[in-house]
């Protein structure tokens, strides 16, 4: 069995909410049925009840309207903003009261149909009540377009920073050359100068060149920020990673990483340049 729940559950806000009686869709031309915030769905009354064969007047009161509708069984008396109804001369309530909006009268969908003595079926994956005046089950006479692929995300591209500090991890290992600018042995400044030079940015050929000539002095390091150390003379450059570390061309392990706090690196540290 249907229930105002299930259609604010399963109702999608882009998605129209539609009413179907027996086999055919119901065309609201000027407002459409809706569900309101407490989950009751609601739907203009005279599209609704001349399909299930009631005559249907209306009279103007001082604020309200009354609403009476007729056939051959019963007649229903309905006032705006007043949660009863008057069917033959009982009072019945609803679960919300008649409202105006547009000029239209809207009514819960559930006490008209119950009144009336037809069941109803939500379909979900479409989106409508279908009023079951026949008594028989009824598959939706309208189905809902699928939905439109979301389109795909662009592809994130690693900033210039990124790439080289991807592009200096991939050489990791390979052994120290004295005078090595390639990946088959690289010496400091030429792996340094290798590595930025993959990205279009030019540097001079040797540590010191490197610490007197490119980039500006800074002291709050951030990453691709190229590190100098020295033995009276800077002789030897890395690139930093974060977190304190730094990878460079060492003589001893080739290409790797270091931490600026060890007892030997920081001894020896005398700088940052960044080139970026």
């Amino acid at each position: 069995m249907f229930t105002a729940h299930d259609a604010q559950a399963a109702a999608p806000t882009d998605r129209s909410v539609k009413v179907q009686v027996n086999d055919d869709l119901l065309q609201f031309p000027e407002v459409q049925p809706y569900i309101d915030d407490k989950g009751i769905m609601q739907v203009p009354l005279r599209v609704l009840s001349e399909k299930l064969g009631y005559q249907v007047s209306w009279k103007k009161l001082e604020n309200e309207i009354e609403v009476t509708l007729i056939n051959k069984q019963q007649s229903i008396l309905l006032v705006t903003d007043q949660q009863q109804a008057v069917v033959n001369s009982k009072r019945i309530s609803m679960e919300s009261s008649p409202t105006v909006y547009q000029g239209n009268t809207y009514v819960p969908l559930r006490f008209i149909t119950e009144t009336f003595g037809s069941p109803i079926e939500w379909n979900e994956a479409n989106q409508i009540a279908i009023v079951d005046v026949d008594g028989k089950s009824h598959k939706p006479a309208w189905i809902a377009p699928p939905p439109a692929p979301k389109a795909a995300a662009a592809p994130v591209v690693p900033s210039v920073t990124e790439q080289i500090i991807q592009t200096a991890n991939a050489y990791m290992g390979v052994p120290y050359v004295w005078g090595g600018t390639t990946p088959n042995g690289f010496d400091c400044s030429g792996f340094v100068r290798f590595v930025y030079q993959a990205k279009g940015i030019d540097l001079p050929r040797t540590s010191a060149e490197m610490h007197s000539e490119a980039g500006t002095r800074v002291t709050d390091l951030k990453i691709g920020d190229l590190v100098f150390f020295a033995s009276k003379t800077v002789n030897h450059v890395g690139i930093y990673l974060g977190n304190d570390q730094f990878i460079s061309a060492t003589t001893s392990r080739g290409v790797a990483v270091d931490s600026l706090s060890s007892s030997y690196w920081s001894a020896r540290y005398v700088g940052a340049k960044r080139v970026l």
